[in-house]
């Protein structure tokens, strides 16, 4: 595989509570994972909207209502979206400023986002909002580390599986999360050793050789 070609090919998901007390959370989880994507250029657009969005659902849905947030890569754009259970509350522009204190969540996204909707799915709402790539021409300065990145694209199959009643956990969520769906993937991994008959110990061992290597590096 080639390390610099490396692109996202799953959407990441966050399941979460629409509460004040989690948007810090969220927004952070959101700029981890676009910086292993090598979207530098479009976390603090997108940790905007995905905020006003999540705001937007805490007051005209309801605090502590069970929510998701993808970020998905198609082609030349960056989606995020935030789905709720309500299809009914339907997110409008106002005519508030973009410098005003209240009203202003959907006229934001419309100004920051290179474009914005809703769609309804059922029982649920998917507002949604597209940032375009600044280039989609490879740039190995900008692009991840390779382990990582791919490391963030395995555990996105992970993060979605998480029933969202477990979303309680005020600030910690994004970390718990995290490191369950890894030590999960790592375990996946390691049954999968397991049943091709190979030395299981040895496997690890060589992990964390190749991992001390490459830290050696690094720091070098």
């Amino acid at each position: 595989m080639d390390d610099s070609l490396w692109r996202p090919t799953q959407p990441w998901r966050l399941p979460f509570l629409a509460a004040a007390d989690q948007v810090w959370s969220m927004r952070r989880a959101l700029r981890m994972h676009l910086e292993y994507w090598g979207l530098h250029e479009l976390t603090d657009a997108a940790e905007i909207c995905a905020s006003e969005l999540v705001t937007n659902v805490i007051k005209h849905v309801g605090p502590d209502t069970p929510s998701t947030l993808v970020a998905a890569v198609s082609g030349s754009h960056l989606r995020i979206e935030v789905h709720d259970p309500d299809a009914r509350a339907l997110p409008t522009l106002t005519s508030a400023s973009l410098d005003a204190e209240t009203g202003r969540g959907m006229t934001l996204v419309d100004g920051v986002s290179d474009r914005w909707g809703v769609e309804l799915a059922g029982d649920h709402k998917v507002t949604w909002c597209e940032f375009r790539k600044v280039s989609t021409s490879v740039d190995l300065q900008s692009l991840p580390v390779p382990r990582l990145a791919r490391a963030a694209d395995v555990l996105s199959l992970y993060s979605g599986n998480r029933p969202t009643h477990e979303t309680r956990d005020h600030g910690r969520l994004s970390a718990a999360l995290a490191e369950e769906a890894a030590i999960n993937a790592v375990t996946d991994l390691l049954c999968w050793f397991h049943a091709q008959g190979w030395d299981v110990d040895d496997a690890l061992d060589r992990a964390q050789s190749h991992f001390e290597a490459e830290c050696e590096v690094r720091l070098s």
